[in-house]
C-alpha cells in the first residue's frame, strides 16, 4: 500500500467516523434475521439513494446491489457485507453503549462492517478512478450468510454476474484477521418416526429419541482420519409429546465441515450409509439436506496475489501482523469457483451471536481506512 493511499484511507475515516457511528446505531437497531432482511435491505438501499448512489436495487435474494463504473460488459470487483443477523427478532433490536463499548446482536457480525462498507461506497462512487481501467465494481449488502441461510445472497449474486467478477471482498468479524480459505459445510435434518405408545402398557416399542440417540452415537464413532481438517456435530435435538409417552418422532439437526469438498463428499457417504443402516420395520429414518457450504476449490489463480495486497492493507493500517486463516464465509461461494477471495475484519469487538455482542467504538475508525484502502489498491491487482 503505497503512501498516498494510506494517507487518503486514513483521512477519510478520520473525516467520516462520527458519521459512521450514527449511521451504525440507527442500522443496528433494525432487525435483519436470515431470510427476513426486508426491512434492514430497504433501509440500507434508501441511504444509497439519498447518497447519490441512485442505480442501487433490492434483487429477488433481497440482496442490495450498487453497480460503480460497470457498462453492464466489463470485468468486476465486488465489494460485499451481509445485512443477516442470527437472532429472529422482528422488533427493534436493543442497542446500548457503555465505556466506549456498542453492545447490539449482530453488532460486530455484520452491522459496523456494513456501516464501513456503505461510506466507503459513497467515496468510490465520487471517483470510480480508484478502480483499474475497463473495471467495474458492485457494492452488495447481501442476505442469508449466517446459519440456514445457505449464503443465498452471495449464491444469487454469483448466478447473476458470476462469469464477470474477477474477484470479491466481503467484510466481516474482527481486526486484524482476513479469511482466505473457506470451510465447507453439509447440514441435514435426520429424522425417526415410529408407533409410539404409553410408556408403560406399550414399553418395548421403538422409541424415536432413543433411536435416535443411537444414531447420533454412531455417528460420533465415525473416524475422521482425513489429512485435511474435518469436524461433525449434532445442533439441535427435538422431540416426543410428554414424560410417559413412547415418543413416535424426533429429530436432529448434524452437520460435518471440512476445508476439502472431496472430504464432504466422502463424510456424505458415510453418514448417509450410518444413518440409513438404522431404518427397520417399526421404525423409518429420514435425513433431509437443510444447507450446504462448499469448500476452496483445489485451485484458485490469483488468491495469494490478492491476500498479499489484503494484509499489506491491515497491517499499514492497524500497524499490527494480519492474521489468515480458513472459515465459512460469503467468501467460500467464489473460492469455490476457484474465484480469488478474501473476507476481511473491519471492527474490534467480541461475543458475537450473542446478546451480548459488543464492538469497540474507536475501532469503527480504522475499519472506514481498512475496507477504503481495500479500494484503493485495486489498480496493484489489474
Amino acid at each position: 500500500m503505497n503512501e498516498q493511499d494510506l494517507l487518503r484511507s486514513k483521512a477519510f475515516a478520520k473525516k467520516n467516523y462520527p458519521e459512521a457511528l450514527d449511521l451504525l446505531r440507527t442500522l443496528a437497531r433494525i432487525p435483519a434475521p436470515s431470510h427476513h432482511e426486508e426491512r434492514r435491505a430497504a433501509f440500507v438501499c434508501n441511504w444509497l439513494h439519498g447518497n447519490g448512489l441512485a442505480q442501487a436495487t433490492i434483487d429477488e435474494a433481497t440482496n442490495v446491489i450498487c453497480p460503480i463504473a460497470d457498462d453492464g460488459q466489463c470485468d468486476l470487483v465486488v465489494f460485499a457485507a451481509h445485512m443477516d443477523v442470527v437472532f429472529p427478532n422482528e422488533d427493534e433490536l436493543p442497542l446500548r453503549e457503555e465505556g466506549g463499548r456498542i453492545f447490539a446482536p449482530g453488532v460486530g457480525d455484520d452491522t459496523a462492517n456494513l456501516v464501513a462498507l456503505l461510506l466507503a461506497a459513497r467515496e468510490l462512487a465520487h471517483d470510480p478512478a480508484l478502480l483499474p481501467p475497463g473495471v467495474g465494481a458492485l457494492v452488495v449488502a447481501n442476505s442469508c450468510e449466517e446459519g440456514l441461510g445457505n449464503l443465498k445472497g452471495t449464491k444469487q449474486l454469483f448466478a447473476t454476474y458470476g462469469d464477470r467478477i474477477r474477484r470479491y471482498y466481503s467484510f466481516d468479524l474482527y481486526l486484524p484477521s482476513y479469511v482466505d480459505g473457506a470451510v465447507g459445510a453439509h447440514r441435514w435434518k435426520i429424522s425417526v418416526n415410529t408407533q409410539g405408545g404409553h410408556s408403560f402398557s406399550n414399553f418395548g416399542r421403538p422409541n424415536a429419541i432413543e433411536r435416535l440417540c443411537a444414531i447420533i452415537q454412531e455417528l460420533y464413532s465415525l473416524p475422521l482420519t482425513h489429512e485435511v481438517p474435518c469436524t461433525i456435530n449434532v445442533g439441535t435435538i427435538e422431540g416426543g409429546t410428554t414424560v410417559n409417552a413412547i415418543a413416535a418422532h424426533a429429530e436432529a439437526l448434524f452437520e460435518y465441515r471440512s476445508t476439502s469438498n472431496e472430504v464432504l463428499n466422502d463424510l456424505r457417504e458415510r453418514v448417509t450409509a450410518t444413518v440409513e443402516g438404522f431404518a427397520s420395520a417399526d421404525a423409518t429414518v429420514a435425513m433431509e439436506l437443510v444447507g450446504e457450504r462448499p469448500a476452496s476449490a483445489s485451485n484458485c489463480d490469483g488468491l495469494r496475489e490478492l491476500t498479499s495486497v489484503t494484509r499489506d492493507v491491515i497491517e499499514a493500517i492497524t500497524g499490527e501482523v494480519a492474521t489468515g486463516g480458513a472459515a465459512s464465509t460469503d467468501a467460500n461461494v467464489p473460492l469455490s469457483m476457484g474465484i480469488p477471495a478474501n473476507t476481511i475484519g473491519a471492527v474490534r469487538g467480541a461475543l458475537l451471536h450473542t446478546t451480548d455482542e459488543w464492538i469497540d467504538a474507536a475501532s469503527v475508525e480504522e475499519g472506514l481506512a481498512v475496507v477504503l484502502g481495500i479500494m484503493c489498491v485495486q489498480r496493484e491487482l489489474g
